[in-house]
C-alpha cells in the first residue's frame, strides 16, 4: 500500500512537471506569456480535466511558497530608504485605489441582484490584485524597478496588507448564530499583527546579519542555502501567526536584508525554489477551475468575469489619470491588475464559514476569480499587439520649431545625457530631440527640455535647427536609426560636425563611410578602462597603466585607418592575442624507397 501511495504521489509530481514543460514553452512561442501556460496546463490535468491530478487544494497552498519566496527576492532589491520614499504611492494611491474599486465593485455585485453585504464580500475579494499574475508579468518586462513598477508594486503592498481588515469586517457582516464567539477582539488581533511585524524587524535588524556571517565562516554552502531557507519560511510563519499575509512578511525580511553584503548570495539561493514553486502555483490555480460549475453556471460567470474586470479597469485607469499618470501607463496598469487575486480564496473561504454568503457563490466567485487570472496574460498580450501597431502618445509633447542650438542632440538615452553635460559645462546652448515619449516626461524633471521628434526625418532637423548647429551629437541606441540619420544630416547639412555612437566596429566604419566626422564606440571606452584596471591588478604603477592604455588606444586607431581602406582583416597584425602565431611544422614528402630494397 505505502509503495502504490509512493507511486501515485510521483505520477502526479511526473504529470505537473510534464504540463509544464510541454504548455509553457508552447503558449512562449505563440506570444501569450508562461503564466498562460501554466494556467492552461493545470484544467489539462486537473481533478476536471484528464484527471492525473486530483489535489489541486494541496498544490496550490504549498506552491503558494513561490509568490512568497518571490516577494522576498523583490524586497532584496529595495533598501529602506527607497521603500520609505515610496510611502505616498503606498498608503495615497493605494488606498484611493482599493477604495474606489471596492465601492464600485459592490455597486456591480448590487446590480447583479445580490444584498450589499454578499456584493462587498465578493466585491472586496475581486479587489485583491494577483500578487502572483503581476509580479510575474512585471518580472518577465524587466519593469519591477522601473517607475511605473515600483507604483504597482506599492499598491500590492496595501493590498496585502488589508487582509486582515477585511477578515475582519467579514466577521462583523456574520448573522448572530453563525458569528464566531471564540474570535479575538479586532483591537486583539491587530496588536497581534503589529507585534509580528515588530518581531520580524527586530530580528531582521539585530540577527540575521550576525547569523549569516557565522554561516559563511562555516564555507558550507548547502548550510547557507538552507538558512535562506529558513529566513524565507521564518518570516512567512510569524506573519501567519500574526493573522497577515505570509507574502508580506518575506518582502520585510528582504527589504531588511537588502543593504547585506549576503543580498545576492541570497537571491541565487533563493532563485531556483521560486521559479519552481511559483510555476506550480499557477498549475494549481488552473486545475481549481471547476469546469462542472462553470459549465452549470456560465451565463452568470462569464457575465461576472467581463463585468467585474471591465469596472475594475476602469477604476484603475480613472485613479491613475487623477494621480498624474500618463494615459499609456493608465491603460497598462488597469489591465494588469484588473484581475481578482490569491487572496479572494481565503476571504471567500471565511465568508462561507460565517455564512455571510453560501456555498453556490463560494464556487461561481472562485471560478471567476481563476477565470479573471487566466485572461489577464491573454488580455495584456492582445493590448501588446494593438499598441505595436499605433503610434505611440505624443499628449503633452512638444515637437521642435525654429530651435537655434549650438549642439543638436538626437537620442537622449543613457549615452545622450552623459555626452550633453561638456558642452552644457563650456556653455553652449543644446536642443534635444527624442521619440520615446518616456524619455522625454523622465527628463524634464531633471532640468531638460526635450522635443518630440524623429531624427531620420530631413523635415525634424531643420526645425530642430541641425543646419545652423555647430556640433551634432547622434545618441540613438538603434544600430539601422543611427545609420538613416547620418546619411540625412550629410545630405541636408554637409557643414555641421557630426559626432555618431556606433554600436560595434562594423557599424562604425560604415558610419565614416557615410561621412561621420567622428565615430565613437559604445563600448570602447569603458574597455579600455577595464584593461587599465587589469593592468593596476598586475602590479602596473599609475603611470605604466595609463601608458599601456594609450598604446591600445594608438593600435586601434591604426587599425581603424587601415580597416576603413583595406577591409575588416587589414589591421590583423595590430591585436595582440594569447594565442602565439606558429607556422605550421612543413611536412616533406616521404622518401621514395630504394629499388630492390624491402620495405
Amino acid at each position: 500500500m505505502a509503495t502504490e501511495a509512493s507511486a501515485s504521489q510521483l505520477i502526479g509530481v511526473v504529470t505537473l512537471l510534464g504540463a509544464a514543460v510541454v504548455a509553457v514553452p508552447l503558449f512562449k512561442r505563440i506570444g501569450l506569456g508562461s503564466v498562460l501556460g501554466y494556467l492552461a496546463g493545470g484544467p489539462a490535468v486537473g481533478p476536471f480535466g484528464l484527471g492525473l491530478v486530483t489535489d489541486a487544494q494541496t498544490i496550490v497552498h504549498v506552491a503558494e511558497l513561490g509568490v512568497v519566496m518571490f516577494l522576498f527576492v523583490i524586497g532584496l532589491e529595495m533598501k529602506p530608504s527607497h521603500l520609505w520614499s515610496l510611502r505616498a504611492q503606498i498608503f495615497g494611491l493605494g488606498s484611493l485605489q482599493v477604495a474606489a474599486s471596492a465601492l464600485l465593485l459592490t455597486g456591480v455585485g448590487m446590480a447583479f441582484g445580490f444584498s450589499w453585504p454578499v456584493a462587498f464580500v465578493c466585491g472586496a475579494g475581486f479587489v485583491l490584485t494577483s500578487t502572483a499574475i503581476v509580479m510575474q508579468v512585471l518580472a518577465e518586462r524587466g519593469d519591477i524597478l522601473a517607475p511605473r513598477g515600483q507604483r504597482i508594486v506599492s499598491i500590492l503592498l496595501l493590498e496585502d496588507l488589508l487582509i486582515v481588515p477585511l477578515l475582519a469586517f467579514v466577521a462583523f457582516l456574520a448573522p448572530a448564530e453563525a458569528a464566531p464567539t471564540h474570535a479575538a477582539p479586532l483591537w486583539q488581533r491587530a496588536g497581534t499583527a503589529a507585534l509580528a511585524l515588530a518581531a520580524l524587524v527586530a530580528a531582521g535588524l539585530w540577527l540575521l546579519n550576525p547569523l549569516f556571517r557565522v554561516l559563511a565562516r562555516a564555507k558550507a554552502r548547502e548550510v547557507m542555502t538552507a538558512a535562506a531557507l529558513l529566513v524565507v519560511l521564518g518570516a512567512a510563519l510569524l506573519m501567519e501567526m500574526g493573522g497577515l499575509s505570509m507574502a508580506l512578511g518575506a518582502f520585510v525580511a528582504g527589504v531588511l536584508l537588502s543593504e547585506s553584503t549576503f543580498r545576492h548570495q541570497l537571491e541565487a539561493d533563493i532563485e531556483p525554489f521560486r521559479g519552481l514553486l511559483l510555476g506550480l502555483f499557477f498549475l494549481g490555480v488552473g486545475m481549481s477551475l471547476d469546469l462542472h460549475v462553470v459549465a452549470r453556471n456560465w451565463p452568470l460567470i462569464l457575465s461576472g468575469v467581463l463585468a467585474l474586470m471591465a469596472a475594475k479597469a476602469l477604476c484603475i485607469y480613472g485613479v491613475a489619470r487623477l494621480a498624474g499618470s500618463s494615459r499609456a501607463d493608465a491603460v497598462d496598469r488597469a489591465l494588469l491588475m484588473a484581475q481578482g487575486g490569491e487572496f479572494a480564496f481565503v476571504l471567500y473561504a471565511e465568508a462561507v464559514k460565517l455564512k455571510v454568503i453560501s456555498g453556490e457563490v463560494n464556487a461561481n466567485m472562485t471560478a471567476v476569480i481563476v477565470l479573471s487570472m487566466a485572461l489577464t496574460p491573454l488580455v495584456l498580450a492582445l493590448h501588446r499587439r494593438l499598441a505595436r501597431a499605433q503610434a505611440p502618445s505624443t499628449d503633452g509633447m512638444e515637437a521642435p520649431s525654429d530651435l537655434r542650438g549650438d549642439v543638436l542632440v538626437i537620442g537622449f538615452g543613457r549615452v545622450g545625457q552623459i555626452a550633453s553635460q561638456a558642452p552644457l559645462a563650456r556653455g553652449a546652448r543644446l536642443s534635444i530631440i527624442d521619440n520615446d515619449t518616456d524619455m522625454i516626461r523622465g527628463a524634464e524633471p531633471y532640468g531638460f527640455k526635450v522635443y518630440y521628434g524623429d531624427g531620420a526625418r530631413a523635415d525634424v532637423l531643420h526645425a530642430a535647427g541641425a543646419h545652423q548647429a555647430q556640433a551634432i551629437l547622434v545618441c540613438v541606441d538603434d544600430k539601422a536609426a543611427a545609420t538613416r540619420i547620418v546619411e540625412n544630416v550629410r545630405r541636408e547639412c554637409p557643414h555641421s560636425r557630426l559626432v555618431v555612437r556606433a554600436f560595434d566596429r562594423q557599424h562604425a566604419l560604415a558610419l565614416v563611410k557615410l561621412g561621420a566626422d567622428t565615430v565613437v564606440r559604445e563600448t570602447f571606452e569603458s574597455a579600455l578602462h577595464m584593461g587599465r584596471a587589469a593592468a593596476l591588478a598586475l602590479g602596473a604603477t599609475e603611470d605604466e597603466a595609463s601608458e599601456l592604455a594609450e598604446q591600445v588606444r594608438a593600435r586601434d586607431a591604426e587599425r581603424f585607418a587601415l580597416e576603413t581602406s583595406g577591409g575588416d582583416f587589414a589591421g590583423r597584425a595590430l591585436v595582440l592575442g594569447n594565442i602565439d602565431y606558429i607556422e605550421p611544422p612543413r611536412r616533406d614528402p616521404p622518401a621514395a624507397t630504394p629499388q630492390g630494397d624491402p620495405a
